[in-house]
């Protein structure tokens, strides 16, 4: 039987960035976005468009630095929208957002168009001599479309997706950073959290202990709601935390994030409360064998100056790995996602991801599992920074992903 490791300590991890670390990745933004600004407006010339009108709130922190919250677009209206012309960056901000504006978007020119933004659509268009503008088609509703298009019957108004997205997934040094940053802060959460998992707990009260000790760690909020599933719970993939109570003998996953300075992590780890069953540590041992293959993969082509592989074939080869073995399924859902100012970005790692080379450098998750219904689930999830020109393919993730025994 495969033996548990110790225990890690809180003190293995990096502390919480200093004010002065903020205050660096802060002016390493400010001066990235001109390059981010021109990166995209290349791709003016070669769609023949004159302007970008954005809603995504990552899109618009990452190209003008103004920050919503979480859902907070949900109640922002049309603040947060922002429109990119050849030479003009426009961020819309009604009142209660017009300080924080000139604040955070240095250089862009704030206008308040309240909640009627197609009022104001033709004027702004025509500030900055748009004819032909694109819109982030996944993301604005098919309600405004129409009324935007019946307020400038004259501009051509063209639907495209993934510009800044795919830009997005090519990580800056510092974005690296801050994601290694709040891998730290989940790493010490949970190392601090571990003599709290015993018999008798419940999977809420760990989850919320979990996320207090994300937030007063060095974490500026949670990446995601923390998950901890219990025994039989941790066959659903997305469960929540209810009150199912920590036995001894089950399996506990946990699957959660920190965000530092805008950028996230996620890991998940599947813990053993007592000695692990003959099934359950099989199960983990073959999960872990999927995650290391896939890992593997990635570090023999960047050591062997190889094409990188896609997202598709990292997919397979863990899968490959587990149909292999024969005694249980394969995770249904993909192996992996990149991370950064969204917990769920590109590039995907997935059976549907596009058969092309994975960007480079870049930062995602591989994170298989094998769920059974009604008995038990395993899943280990780390974040790998992949950086082909630099020869380095290195796990974000520091904490442990060997067998763990608790409450014993």
């Amino acid at each position: 039987m495969r033996r548990a490791i110790e225990w890690p300590s809180p003190a293995d991890f990096a502390a919480a960035p200093d004010p002065a670390t903020l205050e660096r990745w802060d002016e390493a933004d400010k001066a990235a976005r001109p390059g981010r600004l021109e990166r995209l407006r290349a791709r003016f010339e070669e769609h023949a468009v004159d302007a970008y009108f954005g809603i995504r709130r990552e899109n618009t922190r990452y190209l003008t630095g103004f920050v919503l919250g979480e859902g907070e677009e949900k109640v922002a209206g049309h603040s947060g929208q922002f429109l990119i012309g050849g030479s003009d960056v426009v961020v819309l901000a009604d009142s209660r957002y017009s300080i924080q504006g000139r604040r955070e978007a240095v250089g862009a020119r704030i206008e308040d168009v309240g909640y009627d933004l197609p009022s104001a659509w033709p004027g702004l268009l025509g500030s900055i001599g748009a004819r032909r503008v694109a819109l982030e088609g996944g993301f604005v509703s098919h309600a405004l479309w129409r009324r935007l298009e019946a307020a400038a019957p004259d501009v051509e108004h063209v639907s495209v997706e993934g510009w800044v997205e795919a830009d997005r997934a090519m990580k800056e040094p510092s974005e690296i950073e801050r994601i290694a940053a709040a891998c730290a802060v989940a790493d010490r959460a949970l190392a601090t959290l571990l003599p709290k998992i015993r018999p008798g707990t419940t999977e809420t009260e760990l989850a919320l202990e979990l996320e207090w000790l994300i937030r007063t760690g060095g974490a500026e909020a949670v990446a995601f709601d923390p998950t901890c599933l219990v025994g039989a719970n941790a066959a659903l993939p997305h469960g929540s935390p209810g009150s199912t109570q920590i036995a001894s003998g089950s399996v506990v996953l946990f699957d959660f994030g920190a965000q530092v300075a805008g950028y996230r992590s996620d890991m998940t780890r599947t813990l053993f409360v007592g000695e692990p069953g003959e099934r359950d540590l099989g199960v983990y041992e073959l999960v872990a064998r999927a995650q290391a293959a896939a890992i593997a993969q990635v570090d023999a082509i960047v050591d062997g100056d190889l094409e990188l592989p896609s997202g598709r074939s990292l997919d397979g080869v863990a899968r490959g790995e587990i149909d292999a073995d024969g005694r249980w399924p394969a995770y249904g859902h993909g192996l992996g996602h990149g991370i950064g100012l969204a917990t769920h970005e590109g590039p995907s790692l997935s059976r549907s991801a596009l058969d092309v080379p994975l960007p480079s450098p870049t930062v995602f998750s591989v994170e298989p599992g094998i769920y059974l219904e009604g008995e038990t689930g395993v899943r280990i999830e780390d974040l790998i920074v992949l950086d082909a020109a630099a020869g380095r393919v290195e796990r974000l993730t520091r904490f442990p992903n060997e067998v763990i025994v608790v409450g014993a």
